[in-house]
């Protein structure tokens, strides 16, 4: 039984580490006029030190404002560190007010590979305590 055990264990940690190596992916696009085709389609792999996928999401007039013109949301996503992302949600959060005659934005940040196919997702998924609650319910069920 210990060494079945065992196999568990370094089977888990093999997939957290395998999973951090090869590098968090995340959709990206930039002000599309909405949350399908190329931002629901393009994935990037992200760089070594970026860590989560950054939405952000604006509603206001076209980029060239001109009386009458009607608003609209412009949605970009991102590779991201976790500071870059604090920062950027810090920084927009007083513009965050879902107020349909005013522009707003808002961002938000998640972990976990292509976590960031819904704009504003407001879930946080970390792989490594996934993988770690996983082999505590598997070690649970075979002792």
């Amino acid at each position: 039984m210990k060494k079945c055990c065992c196999y568990v264990i370094v089977l888990l940690i093999t997939i957290t580490v395998i999973g951090e190596v090869l590098g968090l992916e995340c959709y990206v696009c930039e002000n599309q006029e909405d949350n399908n085709e190329k931002c629901v389609k393009t994935i990037k792999t992200c760089e070594h030190n970026q860590d989560v996928c950054l939405t952000e999401i604006r509603w206001g007039s076209t980029p060239y404002w001109s009386q009458g013109a009607k608003k609209q949301y412009y949605v970009s996503k991102r590779c991201s560190n976790k500071t870059e992302c604090a920062l950027t949600r810090q920084h927009y959060m007083p513009l965050c007010t879902h107020i349909w005659y005013q522009d707003w934005v808002c961002s938000d940040c998640c972990q976990g590979d292509r976590c960031n196919y819904y704009v504003i997702s407001g879930t946080y998924t970390i792989k490594p305590a996934l993988s770690v609650l996983g082999g505590i319910i598997l070690l649970r069920f075979l002792f």
